[in-house]
């Protein structure tokens, strides 16, 4: 993996809390992994709506 540099967020505590429930329970090891893949997943979202865009028809045909 390559290297991690540090970001600092402001969060509301209730997403803290959630975010807390959720290595609780072992479904991720830390809040980091949670803020990590929800970026990752926000990521490719907005990468594939711009990209759907740019794939779509051609400026004669009437949209």
């Amino acid at each position: 993996m390559s290297r991690m540099r540090i970001v600092s967020v402001q969060l509301p505590q209730g997403l803290i809390n959630a975010m807390d429930q959720l290595v609780k329970m072992g479904v991720y090891p830390n809040r980091s992994e949670i803020i990590r893949e929800a970026i990752r997943e926000l990521l490719k979202r907005e990468l594939y709506r711009l990209e759907s865009k740019e794939r779509s028809a051609p400026d004669y045909v009437i949209k």
